[in-house]
């Protein structure tokens, strides 16, 4: 029969053991998790561009992701009155990488608007065509949602989009991520009236009946959707200063 003390010590280095092999591996699997994660939210981006990919583009394997970001994707990122900011204006915020991708858009919205920071992704097609990509992020119905809306080089027409969340219903919030069909929708929609102003494509409960700026909503996931309308009134708003810079050149 083992002593008390003997127990305690054996608890002890075993525990201190289990402690040391999970920091390992924890240290270990990093810069496997990391390549996963960049891959992952690469993939997202380019999912928005939909049937703009070139044809050779359409499989989006680990290697053409890669290969298309270095090849065809320019990568800026830009402040709220749509100026271009730096490598060294990125780091100094916290992203060691200095890279647009690596701007973690849950932790700029928790700044004031003119201390943001925002994404932007520039696919350049083999026939020279230009498609622009912002990120956007919102609040679902239970946790944050977020997205990336791929624009024509009109710099006001919807290419395409890509949606995400990290908690919606399934079968209903989380159709904006799954639903193909219905992410279609907001291909050809503008986020601009007849006259010319901003106003955001819209989520609409019961049909959309104007083809230029509604998408019809998704049954069962109302809030999802006013949630959607949010983030994209929000988000594509502050692009709109960056674009306008763009049509002056």
């Amino acid at each position: 029969m083992h002593s008390t003390n003997y127990i305690i010590r054996f608890i002890l280095i075993l525990t201190a053991f289990v402690a040391v092999v999970l920091a390992f591996l924890s240290t270990g699997l990093k810069p496997i998790h990391d390549r996963n994660e960049a891959l992952y939210n690469k993939r997202a981006i380019l999912e928005a561009l939909g049937t703009q990919l070139d044809n050779s583009d359409q499989k989006l394997d680990n290697n053409k992701i890669l290969e298309i970001f270095k090849n065809q994707i320019q990568q800026q990122a830009i402040d709220a009155k749509g100026n271009l900011v730096d490598e060294s204006a990125i780091k100094s915020k916290g992203y060691p990488s200095g890279l647009p991708e690596d701007i973690d858009m849950a932790k700029e919205e928790k700044l004031p608007l003119a201390d943001r920071i925002y994404p932007v992704y520039i696919y350049t097609k083999s026939n020279g065509e230009k498609i622009y990509i912002v990120s956007v992020r919102g609040k679902g119905l239970w946790d944050a949602i977020w997205g990336n809306i791929a624009i024509k080089d009109d710099l006001r027409t919807i290419a395409g989009v890509s949606f995400d969340h990290k908690g919606e219903t399934p079968g209903l919030g989380a159709e904006i991520k799954d639903n193909a069909s219905w992410k279609q929708q907001f291909v050809g929609k503008t986020f601009e009236d007849k006259e010319g102003h901003f106003t955001s494509v819209k989520v609409v409960k019961g049909g959309a009946k104007n083809d230029i700026n509604e998408v019809d909503g998704i049954s069962g996931a109302t809030i999802t959707g006013e949630g959607v309308n949010k983030m994209l009134n929000s988000g594509l708003a502050v692009y709109i200063p960056y674009f306008n810079h763009v049509e002056k050149k």
